[in-house]
């Protein structure tokens, strides 16, 4: 079983690692090649690039120009614990000990523009590089061409290496599009959160951003295996509601946050 999540667009690098254990992002000859041709661009042409201020602009083109290799302790960190935001609020791996890093590191896998595919413990230097920027580089129009086939079948080698088939799809769309379905070798799980507002219960997107992180710290938590357990999520008032589930869509609702 293995759980994907977006990454933030928040970062921490001042705060000190509660771990002094690492890993080597898998792509990095990739993220490599797309600094070089962001260095390419110009503050104003990130600004317009990103919809994102001036400020913003000359902040992540001086990202652009600082990120070198090798990544070490020193000049990077890890991934898990450099994101912050809602999902990162739910997972709270600040507060992970060892066992439980191991379980994540063996587990879950956060999707990136810029790196593809990050395990928890894997070094990374600041950037910002949303996967749904519609960059045109050498590959061809996005990012989405750019990584075209390479995460889902890196996602199948880990697969197939814990001999297993289920995906837990906790991720934005916009991220999950990087994982092409009809090439994953296995079945896809997309848990929903849903929290009741006025009448019925609904997606309510903070909640549901920091339920997805508080689902993969469920799963950290209880060492599980075998993915029917994670019905048995009932973190915050969560709790799994057959009648509105289905096969590939398991949905969780709670009346009171």
């Amino acid at each position: 079983m293995l759980f994907v999540v977006s990454p933030a667009k928040t970062l921490d690098f001042d705060t000190a690692p509660v771990t002094k254990k690492f890993s080597q992002p898998e792509f990095l000859d990739q993220s490599q090649d797309l600094i070089d041709q962001l260095r390419a661009l110009s503050p104003a042409d990130i600004g317009s690039l990103m919809s994102i201020s001036d400020k913003l602009s000359q902040l992540n083109a001086a990202r652009y120009e600082a990120w070198q290799q090798p990544f070490t302790q020193d000049n990077a960190k890890q991934a898990a614990l450099a994101f912050k935001g809602d999902v990162y609020t739910g997972l709270d791996a600040e507060t992970m000990n060892a066992k439980q890093f191991d379980y994540a590191q063996k587990h879950l896998r956060i999707l990136s523009g810029l790196y593809g595919l990050l395990k928890p413990l894997d070094l990374m230097q600041a950037y910002r590089l949303e996967m749904g920027t519609k960059f045109a580089n050498n590959a061809g129009k996005d990012l989405y061409t750019f990584w075209g086939e390479q995460i889902t079948e890196k996602l199948n080698a880990e697969m197939a290496t814990q001999k297993d088939d289920i995906l837990v799809n906790l991720a934005s769309n916009e991220y999950f599009k990087a994982v092409k379905p009809k090439l994953f070798n296995g079945q896809i799980i997309t848990p929903v959160f849903k929290d009741w507002k006025g009448d019925k219960y609904k997606i309510i997107s903070f909640y549901a951003k920091k339920a997805r992180g508080l689902m993969c710290r469920y799963a950290i938590d209880n060492n599980l295996k075998k993915v029917d357990d994670l019905k048995g999520f009932d973190y915050e008032g969560y709790s799994y509601n057959q009648a509105m589930s289905n096969d590939k869509e398991w949905v969780f609702v709670r009346k009171e946050a």
